[in-house]
């Protein structure tokens, strides 16, 4: 049934793009193409969808017929507001005649070309984007920094540089080579520790194989530790049984040590310098509405003192919101994801920040300070659903800790 509606509002949609394209142009072999490329698109998309054998798995091939689909569709919902729009005001002006006679010359094939003409226009912009996002966008990396001050940073730890990845959703992944640059980049930073803040897969262990040698070049001086995010726990695919689901889990821990992170699954560490110490804390999956909540932060600060200076894994940041930030012990920087700030937005840094996702998450992408704490929710090394980013780039983090008077600069 929900394919019915589906097809039905597709081709409402298409329509107005179709009656776009035929007034501006009178060109057959134009229409033809439109209606063949609607065709095309919503054809690769049903087959991906209902007749492949990867269930729910969500496959590249997936991703690519679900981004050109929501990109033809944006477009077509430009038209639509636009074109509507126009056919309202024929309507009133209609009604107007008969009701009351009126002469008023209304030029309607001109005008609605001009329209038509606007419309079209407009639509390709973001039409284009998407594509430029799916093409370019995903893989346009970028290095933020950020100096964060602290008065009680233990001094042996002054200038402690942190790198934070995020969201790597290999199973996404199509081009080897531009993952490449992108570890390159995590390793350029060259930071005395590199924190992996969760989802590491789309669901299964079997999607990060085949990077694996590539991710496990990760290193650092102090480490690298890890926690796991909500994709990681395999919950959004049907598996035959739920022992396979629970060895899925068990690979990837297994996995996680094989490449040299150090999983934290509600525990802690502690990175000792001159007699000094701060901690590392790292808790499972907390995720405010659906998500899963198997994040224990008492559990995982069993070991640690209130005294402790802390830095918190948690992979989402409704978890920093509903509980971190309440809790008895002062959690200095907790570090985050999930968001991907929802790989579509506007930043201009300085003057904008804007997103969608932040109706849906308060804190969704860069440094936020709350009751004396500090959070960054990483935007995302990989991508999900939509193979693409626009404004919204993939994310290296990189943040220097400094012992001073509290202050934030970038």
């Amino acid at each position: 049934m929900r394919w019915i509606v589906f097809i039905i509002i597709y081709i409402l949609l298409n329509f107005y793009g179709f009656q776009a394209i035929k007034t501006v142009s009178k060109l057959p072999w134009l229409h033809y193409l439109f209606i063949g490329i609607a065709l095309l698109i919503v054809g690769n998309f049903v087959i991906q969808f209902t007749m492949t054998s990867e269930g729910r798995v969500l496959s590249p091939a997936k991703s690519y017929a679900f981004g050109f689909l929501l990109s033809f569709i944006l477009f077509n919902l430009v038209l639509v507001i636009f074109l509507f729009g126009e056919d309202i005001v024929r309507f009133i002006i209609g009604i107007n005649e008969k009701l009351f006679g009126s002469t008023k010359e209304y030029h309607a094939p001109s005008r609605r070309k001009f329209i038509s003409s606007i419309a079209l226009g407009i639509a390709a912009i973001p039409f284009a984007s998407m594509l430029y996002g799916m093409y370019r966008g995903k893989y346009n990396y970028r290095v933020l920094k950020y100096i964060l001050h602290f008065e009680d940073l233990p001094e042996a730890f002054d200038g402690y540089r942190i790198t934070q990845i995020s969201d790597i959703h290999s199973g996404s992944f199509d081009n080897r080579e531009k993952i490449e640059y992108g570890v390159n980049l995590i390793k350029e930073q060259q930071s005395d520790v590199i924190f992996f803040t969760g989802d590491l897969v789309n669901n299964k262990t079997s999607e990060m194989l085949p990077w694996k040698d590539l991710f496990s070049e990760l290193k650092a001086k102090d480490g690298v530790y890890s926690v796991l995010g909500n994709h990681d726990y395999g919950d959004y695919i049907d598996w035959k049984t739920e022992e396979e689901k629970t060895q899925n889990l068990e690979d990837l821990k297994f996995l996680q040590k094989e490449m040299g992170y150090d999983l934290l699954l509600n525990d802690s560490r502690f990175i000792e310098r001159n007699g000094q110490r701060i901690a590392i804390v790292g808790v499972e999956n907390w995720g405010k509405g659906g998500f899963k909540k198997a994040g224990d932060l008492k559990k995982a600060s069993e070991k640690i003192d209130a005294n402790d200076f802390k830095i918190l894994l948690s992979h989402d940041p409704s978890h920093w919101d509903e509980v971190v930030t309440k809790d008895d012990y002062h959690y200095h920087l907790t570090l985050s994801g999930h968001t991907h700030g929802m790989q579509f937005g506007i930043e201009i840094p300085g003057w904008v920040k804007w997103s969608p996702i932040k109706w849906r998450y308060k804190h969704w992408a860069g440094i936020y300070k709350e009751l004396g704490q500090y959070i960054n929710v990483n935007r995302g090394f990989g991508y999900l659903g939509y193979p693409g980013r626009v404004g919204i780039w993939p994310e290296v983090t990189v943040i220097e800790l400094k012992k001073g008077p509290d202050s934030l600069n970038s």
